[in-house]
């Protein structure tokens, strides 16, 4: 059949890449070869502009045991105990589609972690918005948070936090990132097909017209005026099912029925026959009649590249398959062996007994191109740099302060996690609102914190420092509550790879996630790249959202961030600078600006303070901990107030203004202490050189920071009442 002129460019394929296939396979390929060929190849399964980048990523440790390139990295954070990590993005669909997109996103990435083998127990989902003045903003927001909410909570997997930040630049384009956490159950599973003559086992639901297209088509270029038109491409997700297929997933890996595994979710069918089959240099014969259809005439390329979702490949030994088939009966899920194992090293497929599509797996799955793209500094960096970051006081100190804290990216969440179960299986210790969530793992004395950074302003300032930034904050929330970080996953998310202005960003948040990665000793168990994040040649700010696990020994020994006891010591760890204000929440809410440079982290002292915050958890001698970020001191202080219903007093202090309450130097934190553990919290800091001082006191019902005071009752309403209220206003 003679291909449409032009069809392989409406499918994303440049021209180049259209002759580099037909120089593959020695002929110009069918529909159904070009798009498995559009999809596979596409930026979103490819990482056709950033795996050479990648490449340089720390992803070794003594505690992963699977890094990069399976459906989720593999952390061993006690002898014999596992989890799975990982993070995804669902941006495009979730802008196009808000509640199917989010609610999908969710149930993408807990197929992922399903498919090492492990079951699902905790969600966290890092968002990104517009301004909420904006009303197609409300509702992505309203539709996002309840997309996650509604498959979360349906699946019986808890959401125990994340972000909701706000920024101008994400007006058109929000970021629905979701990350997941897992604990192996047992046995490791892989996404390979090493034995010809194996079965392939597609089940779970029904492959529909949903989602085809999503890689190539959505995902992989940049929104325009006609975007609303991609409606079709987004997926359509059914929790009840994939609760259903994590349990039949589950039960046959613990009978030892399955050889193989994976997921099915962008590139449809295309991806798990062609990334496994090339894993072992093998092949599939796949009979596309085999496959459970929910509408009788789609075509072959259809079948092939449907992203509908709640589906599962597995590779299974022949005598095994009656089993297997048995036990997906018993859940009630579809199942049929559409295909073998085969030595041919080719994806053959057919239907009604004809061929429609014979590719070499290894030229779907690993040969994609491989683009080194031009990358230049943005020519206004310089000056934005140069410009002051608007950290000059207007004189009320107060006003200032209840504007940073009524913003929408610092004010309360609750709006969004009281929609969310985060208590689930009562594994939950510590939930959304603090620095990390604590879980206890089930069966083990073992616990683990998780946590999601994502600074993109400054990145947008300055993406090497920004980027150090964001895996720093993230460690530090783990250490706050008292875990050593061990390992993060990344969600990378920028504009189109086509700039070279948004290269050199990519390149440069590249460089700083390694540099701090290694620096820290936490390397990178895989994660995500999602580009085009940009409409109409408007690019989002570079966001690389960070991941971070870390691990306690005990539950009990987890700190949180709420004041507890009257007459505490407020001790401020780390070097306040009075000029870091390039990027701060005080400059973009007080004084609407965004310029100059970010904070220059220093990975030493970083390393010195989450030693102090660790040991302090480890000997019982912090009742609170909370790290100084966003909003500065004052902020920090406010929300670990508000959390404990009880208000503070700070001392006087020589010179103390807005620059001393506000300034977002990195590498600090606050903790409180009794009066009998307060030496020993000193000397602990002493021995490392870490800088420390008594600040003030916990006690009473005021928030006093010496050169201000308010009721503690008016921060609350201010934390708390801005977000719903704001969306209430407008949605009514």
């Amino acid at each position: 059949m003679t291909l449409r002129e032009g069809l392989h460019r409406e499918l994303g394929l440049t021209d180049d890449e259209l002759q580099a296939i037909i120089e593959r396979l020695g002929r110009d390929p069918s529909y159904t070869e070009l798009a498995m060929f559009s999809v596979m190849w596409s930026e979103h399964c490819s990482y056709k502009s950033s795996r050479s980048h990648l490449a340089s990523l720390p992803t070794e440790g003594p505690h992963i045991l699977v890094g990069p390139g399976e459906g989720a990295g593999i952390i061993e954070v006690a002898p014999g105990v596992s989890v799975a990590w990982k993070i995804e993005s669902h941006n495009h669909p979730s802008f196009v589609e808000p509640f199917n997109g989010a609610a999908t996103g969710v149930g993408g990435i807990v197929r992922d972690i399903l498919s090492m083998g492990a079951r699902p127990i905790a969600l966290m989902d890092p968002l990104r918005f517009g301004h909420l003045d904006d009303a197609r903003t409300r509702y992505l927001v309203d539709g996002v948070v309840h997309g996650i909410s509604s498959y979360g909570n349906s699946i019986g997997v808890p959401t125990v936090g994340g972000e909701l930040v706000f920024e101008e630049c994400y007006e058109e384009n929000p970021l629905v990132n979701v990350a997941c956490l897992g604990l192996v159950d047992g046995r490791l599973m892989s996404g390979r097909a090493d034995v010809a003559g194996h079965s392939v086992v597609l089940f779970g639901s029904a492959t529909g017209r949903d989602g085809i297209g999503g890689a190539s088509v959505l995902a992989s270029a940049e929104f325009d005026e006609h975007s609303h038109e991609k409606r079709p491409s987004v997926q359509v997700g059914d929790p009840l099912t994939e609760k259903l297929l994590i349990e039949a997933s589950l039960e046959l890996i613990r009978d030892d029925l399955v050889a193989g595994f994976q997921d099915l979710g962008a590139g449809g069918l295309s991806c798990p026959t062609a990334e496994m089959a090339a894993k072992s240099h093998m092949g599939m014969d796949l009979d596309l009649d085999r496959v459970h259809l929910r509408e009788a005439d789609m075509e072959p390329f259809e079948v092939m590249i449907s992203e509908s979702q709640e589906r599962m490949l597995a590779v299974v030994e022949p005598g095994n398959v009656g089993a297997v088939l048995e036990i997906c009966g018993k859940w009630g899920l579809e199942a049929s062996a559409v295909g073998e194992v085969t030595s041919s090293g080719n994806i053959h497929v057919r239907l009604n007994g004809a061929t429609v599509a014979e590719v070499p797996a290894e030229s779907l799955a690993d040969e994609g191109p491989l683009y080194d793209r031009p990358r230049r500094r943005p020519d206004w960096l310089d000056a934005l740099q140069a410009r002051a970051p608007g950290d000059d006081s207007r004189g009320d100190l107060e006003k200032a302060f209840l504007e940073v804290l009524g913003s929408p990216s610092v004010a309360s969440k609750r709006w969004a996690w009281e929609q969310y179960d985060h208590m689930l299986f009562l594994g939950t210790v510590q939930g959304p609102g603090g620095d990390a969530a604590v879980l206890r793992l089930p069966g083990t004395d073992t616990a683990v914190a998780v946590t999601t950074d994502g600074p993109g302003r400054f990145c947008f300032l300055d993406p090497y420092e920004g980027a150090k930034l964001a895996v720093a904050e993230a460690a530090r929330n783990v250490a706050c509550v008292g875990a050593r970080p061990v390992a993060i996953t990344n969600c990378l998310n920028f504009g189109s790879p086509e700039r070279p202005e948004v290269m050199w960003q990519f390149a440069e948040v590249v460089r700083g996630i390694r540099d701090a990665c290694e620096a820290l000793a936490t390397p990178v168990t895989g994660g995500n790249v999602s580009f085009y994040n940009e409409t109409q040649g408007r690019a989002i700010y570079p966001t690389p959202v960070i991941g971070m696990l870390g691990v306690l020994e005990s539950a009990g020994g987890s700190v949180g961030l709420a004041f507890g006891s009257a007459g505490d010591a407020l001790v401020l760890l780390g070097e306040t600078r009075d000029d870091d204000f390039g990027g701060s929440e005080y400059a973009k809410v007080v004084n609407h600006t965004v310029a100059g440079r970010p904070p220059v982290l220093d990975l030493e002292a970083e390393l010195r303070l989450q030693g102090v915050l660790i040991e302090a958890a480890t000997r019982g001698l912090v009742r609170s901990s909370h790290d100084l970020s966003s909003g500065g001191l004052a902020i920090t202080l406010a929300e670990s107030a508000l959390a404990g219903r009880i208000g503070f007093a700070l001392r006087e202090r020589g010179g103390q203004d807005h620059r001393w309450l506000f300034s977002e130097s990195p590498s600090r934190a606050i903790v409180t202490c009794s009066g009998a553990a307060l030496d020993e919290v000193l000397s602990l800091a002493s021995d490392v050189g870490l800088p420390a001082s008594t600040i003030g006191e916990v006690g009473g019902d005021a928030l006093d920071f010496a050169v201000f005071a308010l009721p503690l009752e008016l921060a609350t309403r201010t934390f708390e009442d801005a977000l719903p209220s704001r969306l209430s206003a407008t949605m009514a």
